[in-house]
């Protein structure tokens, strides 16, 4: 009993992302340097990881992640909507969703990038979307305001229809847990 581990900060997240050595991973946005060090590790030195992110707060964030953690980061700052990897490349894609970058842009650049995930993920690559989850009662009442305004669009079809909308099979709520969400899709 007193030998026993603290379980790890983000074990939740690396289990809901499955992510494993080896795999080819791309993460779009960076509002964790934490979540993405715990998940880029993972990964390790016989996989790939490479993130694409809007500004160079996220891109901060990711590098903080990269030194921190040990891992190889290919990072990409700039428009979101046009991903510069090859087809297929990937066969693992997390979207940071937590500060809103997805949610609050209008719907033709969530669809351009989410066509742009399509568009990297191998064939039977997963997508997994991480977004802070909607609170009910009290919370929803006096919770901050820390994230971006979501867009109405999104707010009324969510994460699953965007990205059913975008031609990921099987969309679907894998878990809420401490306040985060996380969907999945497959290519």
């Amino acid at each position: 009993m007193f030998f026993r581990r603290p379980p790890q900060k983000h074990s939740v997240a690396i289990a809901m992302t499955g992510v494993t050595l080896g795999d080819r991973l791309l993460q779009v946005g960076c509002t964790d340097a934490s979540l993405m060090g715990a998940i880029g590790l993972k990964v390790g030195l016989s996989g790939r990881v490479c993130a694409v992110v809007p500004d160079d707060t996220h891109a901060a964030r990711a590098k903080r992640a990269a030194e921190k953690s040990g891992f190889l980061l290919e990072l990409e700052t700039g428009s979101l909507e046009r991903i510069p990897f090859e087809d297929a490349a990937f066969n693992l894609i997390i979207v940071d969703n937590q500060d809103g970058m997805l949610s609050s842009l209008r719907p033709e650049q969530r669809v351009a990038i989410l066509q742009e995930a399509h568009r990297a993920l191998a064939p039977r690559g997963r997508i997994v979307v991480i977004e802070r989850a909607a609170r009910g009662g009290l919370g929803a009442l006096f919770g901050s305001a820390a994230s971006a305004p979501v867009d109405q669009h999104y707010k009324s079809s969510g994460a699953i229809a965007a990205l059913e909308a975008e031609g990921f099979r099987a969309a679907r709520l894998l878990a809420e847990r401490d306040g985060v969400s996380f969907f999945e899709g497959v290519r």
